[in-house]
């Protein structure tokens, strides 16, 4: 197969669209990651783990489920509305957060995640479905079957980090946010800088940054599991 030499085939940014230069994609994964293009669907490699987190069993799960599955108390496959408050507590948020957190979380996504089509007034979200709970106004690391798109992830911040490599400031997460809006999609919008900003308080380091690594953590769950740990060992400590 011979492939084309035209500079234009292959370029990224396109002089009358400025918005190309301005968020500027990578075009070096593959000395890393490969097939970075290619859909992973039970890990989340970066160019720095090309493959995943290290010690992270993914149990069968694709990746969005094992984001979800933190918040499966009893491992059960289903997420009641109970177990997202305690999945919010271990995560250090406060009680109004999680009240409003867990309300909203199942209010918008229970229904969707249902096997058949008859409500439960009980709001479960099942981790089966969690798939079709996927909204618009996001980075597309997700795909719509759920797994973990390399590419989308890594572009998040060549687009968004210009402070310094691999991290991210609040106004840059806000920039983020604001860019990946889907026109006529309110919902999308708020839940993608409500998601994102929660994040960044419970995972920012000490110099107010929202690292890589951490953000990496949110797509296969890792990061939840390791910021409950972290506050279950500073609790035992007070006592």
């Amino acid at each position: 197969m011979e492939f084309s030499n035209d500079p234009v085939s292959m370029a990224t940014v396109a002089p009358g669209a400025p918005v190309t230069s301005e968020r500027p994609i990578r075009s070096d994964l593959e000395s890393s990651i490969p097939k970075p293009y290619m859909a992973r669907a039970m890990v989340a490699p970066d160019m720095e783990h090309p493959d995943g987190t290290a010690d992270h069993n993914a149990r069968g799960l694709s990746v969005v489920q094992q984001h979800a599955a933190f918040f499966d108390q009893d491992n059960d496959g289903i997420i009641y509305p109970w177990e997202t408050y305690t999945g919010c507590q271990a995560l250090g948020f406060n009680i109004i957060s999680n009240v409003l957190f867990t309300f909203f979380t199942h209010l918008l996504f229970s229904y969707p995640s249902l096997p058949g089509y008859i409500p439960s007034l009980l709001f479960p979200i099942y981790i089966a479905n969690v798939h079709k709970c996927k909204h618009p106004s996001v980075s597309g690391t997700y795909d719509t079957e759920g797994r973990y798109v390399p590419a989308n992830f890594e572009n998040m911040f060549s687009k968004y980090g210009k402070t310094t490599p691999n991290k991210l400031t609040f106004k840059e997460i806000w920039s983020m946010t604001s860019g990946n809006r889907v026109s006529l999609d309110i919902i999308g919008w708020i839940l993608n800088k409500v998601e994102w900003v929660a994040v960044y308080l419970i995972a920012k380091d000490e110099e107010g940054y929202l690292s890589k690594e951490a953000m990496r953590g949110v797509f296969d769950g890792s990061l939840f599991d390791k910021i409950a740990k972290r506050n279950a060992t500073k609790g035992k400590k007070r006592r």
